[in-house]
């Protein structure tokens, strides 16, 4: 047989194959184009029956394909369809809905609970900072300048009388009152980004940032103790505070997960580590939104409009309560209830 003669048959096979086969091609293309555009409901019941026979079909034809070496584009074509059939047919498909709902069932919850350890440290270094903050000031006010940035301070410093500084907690609707407010929250949403996004640097800039804020928290603390507006403050600060600190928190714990998986990867490599890592600290932040986004809502209306101080106390620690037994108690509850 000459090599033209060959080739010629290996043509004519080609052709015959396709012809025999192309029709239940593009028959399947078509319905996996409408019901991925669409939804199930857009075939009829034949057609949506039709589906898995078609999906066999193609991968009989794609096997033949290998089997006899035929036409390498043919053979990328039915890989390409039948993947997408794969996909379609055994693949997990969710809806939105179900997607937000495992996020906040499950998702969002355990990841804070995989960062326990990152979040009670974060937790513990605003401690330490704001106590640290508090002594600085009171043992020379000087510390507070060096501290407190002249736009966060709003005037108020240790030389302020009692009623400038009551004023402030009591002001209702002030323009002072409500500027300050929000720059507060803004300040405290860059602080949560910073202490995430620079976590990649061996954990040492979250570390940082988070004794820093707890540091002028500690600073602002003070001078309010000494003119004996200490529980109001703390009252004050609460109604979005216990959030927005917790929101802090976790968002320093996961800027550490990551900068600690780099710094320590184990049997991974570090590209490996600061992936794992990245997953579980991604899922922390987005829930850091959600939380910022509450703590936005209750300092914009609750913290304006209260100004009992048991009023905001309870406001303060009925949030913290509700974040504390959605992170760690609703798993106890939901798996003691199977």
């Amino acid at each position: 047989m000459t090599p033209s003669a060959g080739t010629d048959a290996v043509r004519q096979s080609l052709a015959s194959f396709r012809q025999e086969r192309e029709a239940d091609w593009k028959a399947f293309e078509a319905l996996l184009a409408r019901v991925e555009k669409r939804a199930p409901r857009a075939l009829s019941e034949d057609e949506l029956l039709s589906l898995p026979l078609l999906y066999r079909s193609a991968l009989s034809s794609l096997s033949v394909a290998r089997a006899t070496s035929l036409d390498s584009a043919l053979i990328a074509y039915l890989e390409a369809l039948c993947l997408r059939g794969y996909f379609y047919l055994y693949g997990a498909r969710r809806s939105l809905r179900t997607r937000i709902g495992d996020f906040f069932l499950h998702d969002w919850p355990a990841a804070i609970r995989d960062l326990w350890r990152e979040v009670w440290t974060s937790v513990g270094l605003t401690v330490i900072g704001a106590i640290a903050g508090y002594w600085l000031v009171a043992t020379d006010k000087r510390w507070y300048d060096a501290i407190i940035a002249p736009s966060l301070a709003g005037g108020r410093n240790p030389d302020s009388s009692a009623e400038t500084l009551r004023s402030v907690l009591y002001g209702g609707g002030d323009h002072f009152l409500s500027g300050f407010a929000a720059y507060l929250f803004t300040h405290n949403t860059q602080v949560s980004i910073l202490a995430f996004a620079l976590g990649f640097a061996f954990a040492v800039p979250s570390v940082l940032i988070i004794l820093m804020n707890g540091c002028m928290l500690g600073a602002i603390f003070q001078i309010y103790a000494a003119k004996g507006l200490g529980f109001e403050l703390g009252g004050w600060l609460s109604i979005h505070g216990t959030t927005e600190l917790f929101a802090i928190a976790i968002a320093g714990a996961a800027g550490m997960r990551i900068g600690t998986s780099i710094a320590f990867p184990g049997e991974l490599t570090r590209m490996a580590a600061a992936a794992r890592a990245g997953r579980v600290a991604a899922t922390a932040m987005i829930g850091v939104t959600v939380m910022l986004l509450f703590a936005g809502l209750l300092e914009g209306i609750g913290r304006q409009t209260i100004t009992s101080d048991i009023a905001r106390y309870s406001i303060g620690g009925g949030m913290l309560a509700l974040w504390l037994c959605y992170f760690y108690l609703f798993r106890m509850v939901r798996h003691g209830d199977r």
